[in-house]
C-alpha cells in the first residue's frame, strides 16, 4: 500500500486533468490548501515526533554506557531541517515551484520539448519525500494527497503549453514512480538505513517548506477565506486521526 498510493494519486491527477479538464481555479487552490494543511499535519504529528523520539533513544543509550555522563552537545537534527527546506528552495528555482503547483514561464515556444530542469528537480523531490516512507507508513497518505492535486495542474499546465501528448505521458509516470522508488531503495540500502534519521529530517525540512508554501499561495490576496479556513482544518483533523 505504501508504494502504490502515492503512485494511483499521479495516475488519477493525470487522468482527471485529460478527462474532465478542470478549469475552476478555486477549487483548485481548495484542494492545494486541503492537501497542504494535510501534509503538514502528517509532517508534525507523525514523522517530526518519530525524528526526535530516534535521536533521544539515541542519547539515553549513550547515558547509559557512559554511566548517566555524556557530553552536552546541541542536536544536529535542526541543522538537518533547515538543510532540507534550503535544499527545497534550490530545487524551485529549477522547477519553478511545480511542488506546490506554482508553474509558469512554458510557453509555447517549448513545444514538444520536455523542460528537463523542471523534470528532474521534480523527480528528486518526490524521490526524498518517499525515503522515509518505509518507515513513516502515514506519510504516503500525506503524499498521495499532496500529489494529487498537483498532478492535476502539471498534466493541465503541459497540455495547454502544447507539449506532445507523449512527452506529458513520460513526465506524469516519471513522476508517479519517483515517491515509491525512494521507499524502496531506503529499505535496501545500508547507507540510507544507517542515515534514516538524518535523511528523515531533511525530508521534513522539504515538506514543512512545501506544505507551508502551498497553504499561503492558495490565499487570494491574503483576505480571510472562510471555505480555506475549512478546508484547512479538515486537513488538519483527518491527518491528526490516520
Amino acid at each position: 500500500m505504501i508504494y502504490i498510493l502515492p503512485l494511483v494519486s499521479v495516475v488519477l491527477g493525470y487522468v482527471v486533468a485529460l478527462l474532465l479538464k478542470p478549469s475552476n481555479p478555486k477549487s483548485i487552490k481548495l484542494l492545494l490548501a486541503f492537501s497542504g494543511a494535510f501534509l503538514l499535519s502528517i509532517t508534525v504529528m507523525h514523522l517530526l515526533p518519530e525524528v526526535y523520539s530516534i535521536e533521544a533513544g539515541e542519547h539515553a543509550h549513550e547515558l547509559h554506557e557512559h554511566g548517566g555522563h555524556a557530553h552536552n552537545h546541541n542536536s544536529p537534527l535542526g541543522l538537518f531541517i533547515m538543510a532540507g527546506i534550503i535544499f527545497q528552495i534550490i530545487l524551485e528555482y529549477f522547477s519553478k515551484g511545480a511542488e506546490h503547483g506554482h508553474v509558469h514561464g512554458q510557453g509555447h515556444e517549448h513545444k514538444d520539448h520536455m523542460p528537463w530542469l523542471l523534470f528532474i528537480s521534480l523527480c528528486i523531490h518526490a524521490l526524498m519525500e518517499g525515503m522515509p516512507v518505509n518507515h513513516q507508513h502515514d506519510l504516503a497518505w500525506g503524499i498521495a494527497i499532496h500529489h494529487f492535486p498537483i498532478a492535476i495542474i502539471l498534466t493541465a499546465f503541459f497540455v495547454n503549453s502544447g507539449l506532445n501528448k507523449t512527452a506529458i505521458l513520460l513526465f506524469m509516470m516519471a513522476f508517479a514512480v519517483m515517491t515509491p522508488l525512494g521507499t524502496l531503495i531506503s529499505g535496501h540500502f545500508d547507507f540510507l538505513t544507517q542515515y534514516y534519521k538524518e535523511v528523515s529530517a531533511i525530508v521534513v525540512g522539504i515538506l514543512f517548506h512545501i506544505s507551508s508554501t502551498i497553504i499561503f499561495e492558495s490565499s487570494e490576496g491574503h483576505k480571510f477565506n472562510m471555505a480555506k479556513l475549512l478546508v484547512i482544518i479538515l486537513g488538519v483533523i483527518l491527518a491528526y486521526f490516520i
